[in-house]
């Protein structure tokens, strides 16, 4: 190759650490820069639909993600009496079921997996980024604690609340969605209905809505409950719940719903905000990733996929690339990602209006459904692989 670039990655998450995964062999110099002192993620799941897992398997963590994950097995609707919500799917199986293989996963049970696949010089922990100043072709990352480098590439994967994004100027208004979540994990074992629970199992009701699924290789439920509020909630995975709040939302829900939620031992609040889309990602040889770039409302579950898609894509498109090259590289990379993404954003803000709703005509639930599981199953059929290696081939035409 011409040149070898020097990418620094700000943020050690899951898009982060996938871009780094996605880039070791591209001959650069790659660099992680994570703020806290050690890896670590909540104790939470995350679905990695199989828009996200295909790529993983190309990346050669797939039979990792197998040893931990739970089959998604599709999603199961219920009405909040718990009665199933007829699909049409085929072969009498669960909706989108057979788009291909998913997987959910413990949040941390995963970073283990991208971090363990990685060289530990590819890592510099305890560096919180503080600012970023382009000067010609380089970018100059200064940290809080003092230290400061140089890079050609800086890839801002540093979340929600990116630095890279305020520095380039590119904030979008946070708007709430007037819905707060709870989550909380619960060992199989305390859950009768779940012995042999595979896939979503997602319960519909008025202004709410409940989605378990397995994780940890099926040893624990994972729980998400949506309910309307009328207050801003922090945006924060790590804020307290009240589990008797929590019990009184959803009395006289389907029991199963009861059971779960008697079964927490701890719960946890966070506040659901909507974002547009932002109206570009890159400046000069700086470029955003994942939620930096385009954070979404979290009901259908795309978030770390979409940084997973993300990631790939720069991947592919940067190898071979150079610093005479690595402009048009970046365009190539907006302009596959921002559009897509884009539509997937709306997709999702639509899907928890959809799961919110208690429909009195079923048609009417019907009719919605069918249009929304039409967008849900080009979201999960995306070849991200494909579209990349088709513009990278054009581009050097």
């Amino acid at each position: 190759m011409a040149d070898k670039l020097k990418i620094a990655i700000i943020g050690g998450g899951i898009g982060g650490l996938v871009t780094a995964a996605a880039l070791r062999d591209s001959g650069h110099e790659i660099c992680v820069y994570e703020q806290a002192e050690q890896f670590r993620e909540i104790g939470a799941g995350v679905t990695l639909h199989p828009n996200a897992t295909r790529l993983l398997e190309k990346l050669g963590l797939g039979h990792a993600l197998r040893k931990i994950g739970s089959p998604t097995m599709g999603v199961r609707l219920m009405t909040a009496a718990g009665n199933p919500i007829e699909t049409g799917a085929p072969r009498g199986g669960a909706p989108l079921s057979d788009a291909g293989q998913g997987y959910n996963v413990h949040r941390a049970e995963f970073l283990d997996i991208l971090v363990n696949a990685l060289p530990s010089s590819s890592f510099r922990l305890g560096q919180r980024c503080a600012d970023l100043v382009a000067e010609k072709d380089r970018i100059a990352l200064t940290f809080e604690n003092g230290a400061s480098v140089t890079s050609d590439l800086v890839i801002g994967a540093d979340g929600i609340r990116s630095v890279v994004r305020q520095k380039l100027g590119l904030n979008a208004p946070a708007t709430s969605e007037g819905v707060m979540a709870y989550r909380g994990m619960v060992p199989v074992e305390k859950l009768p209905w779940a012995k042999d629970a595979q896939g979503l199992y997602l319960w519909m009701g008025a202004g709410r809505s409940v989605l378990c699924y397995p994780v940890s290789a099926g040893t624990m439920i994972n729980m998400v409950a949506f309910v309307p509020t009328d207050r801003d909630s922090a945006e924060s995975w790590s804020a307290l719940g009240d589990l008797s709040a929590l019990a009184a939302e959803y009395r006289g829900w389907d029991e199963r719903v009861g059971q779960t939620i008697a079964a927490l031992s701890e719960t946890y609040i966070w506040g659901i905000y909507d974002r547009p889309a932002l109206q570009r990602w890159t400046s000069g040889h700086t470029t955003l990733i994942g939620d930096a770039a385009h954070p979404m409302v979290p009901h259908l579950g795309q978030g770390a996929g979409q940084a997973i898609e993300d990631a790939y894509t720069l991947g592919v498109l940067l190898k071979g690339a150079s610093k005479d090259t690595l402009a048009e590289r970046l365009a190539s990379y907006e302009r596959l990602r921002r559009d897509h993404t884009a539509r997937v954003q709306t997709v999702a803000r639509q899907a928890g209006q959809f799961y919110r709703t208690e429909f009195p005509d079923p048609r009417e639930r019907d009719a919605t459904m069918g249009t929304w599981m039409k967008e849900v199953r080009w979201i999960l059929e995306h070849d991200a692989d494909a579209t990349a290696v088709s513009e990278l081939e054009r581009s050097r035409t």
